[in-house]
């Protein structure tokens, strides 16, 4: 796909990984609308990377759905969508808190499904479009107090299968990046405090190869793709 036609939604657009994302498609000619439910947070994130923008809780139904009308509306149309939004919570199993559980699945799962149906939908009629869910490793095995994040990405990783083998004949590629520890704020919020470690990976790196994975001619795509740090100190 080249660069400079694409529209994209990028989901949980303004901070980490997705405002990275955003960011690197428009300094190659990309048009973006970043998605958020914090609209200070957002306006400012837009402000700075020259993107579009909709405040849009990934939860709730009502605001994706007006989102992505607002995108067909101001960007003509969209052929892109980066499902990023997420966040995590973490603790043992027998502390779990049912509540908390089901706000994370609402947010990094049903809201995944949200966007990836409301994109599907657009992509359908065009006959062409290309997801790309942002899960984790994560997505690929458990540990020691993830019930919930683990779960919410097998699930992401699930539901990419899926839709995959039903959009692939509407020539809509549907694609799963896993990344490994990122140094974010969704990083920081881990452990609190954390001194950058240079050894360890940035956002630029996901970015990277999510514009990888979307600029490779349009006969092939890749379908799903992991980031680990080389060796992390």
């Amino acid at each position: 796909m080249n660069i400079q036609d694409i529209k994209a939604i990028v989901t949980g657009g303004s901070s980490g990984i997705g405002l990275e994302i955003a960011k690197q498609l428009i300094e190659k000619g990309a048009q973006v609308m970043i998605t958020g439910r914090d609209e200070s947070k957002l306006k400012n994130a837009a402000s700075l990377i020259g993107a579009h923008y909709a405040v849009a809780d990934a939860s709730k139904e009502a605001q994706v759905i007006a989102a992505f009308e607002q995108a067909k509306s101001i960007m003509k149309g969209y052929n892109v969508l980066v499902n990023n939004a997420a966040y995590g919570a973490f603790g043992l199993l027998k502390d779990q808190d049912t509540k908390i559980f089901e706000q994370l699945l609402a947010t990094n799962v049903t809201g995944a499904m949200i966007a990836g149906r409301e994109a599907a939908k657009h992509f359908i009629e065009n006959n062409f479009g290309n997801i790309v869910n942002i899960s984790s490793t994560a997505g690929n095995a458990g540990f020691a107090g993830g019930t919930a994040y683990v779960a919410s990405k097998f699930a992401l990783k699930g539901m990419t299968e899926c839709w995959r083998a039903e959009l692939r004949k509407s020539n809509i590629r549907v694609m799963l990046v896993n990344p490994s520890e990122v140094q974010t704020p969704f990083y920081q919020a881990l452990g609190g405090e954390r001194p950058f470690n240079a050894t360890k990976l940035e956002a630029s790196e996901i970015a990277h190869l999510v514009l990888a994975m979307l600029t490779m001619r349009d006969v092939g795509f890749i379908t799903e793709a992991t980031v680990f740090a080389t060796n992390p100190q």
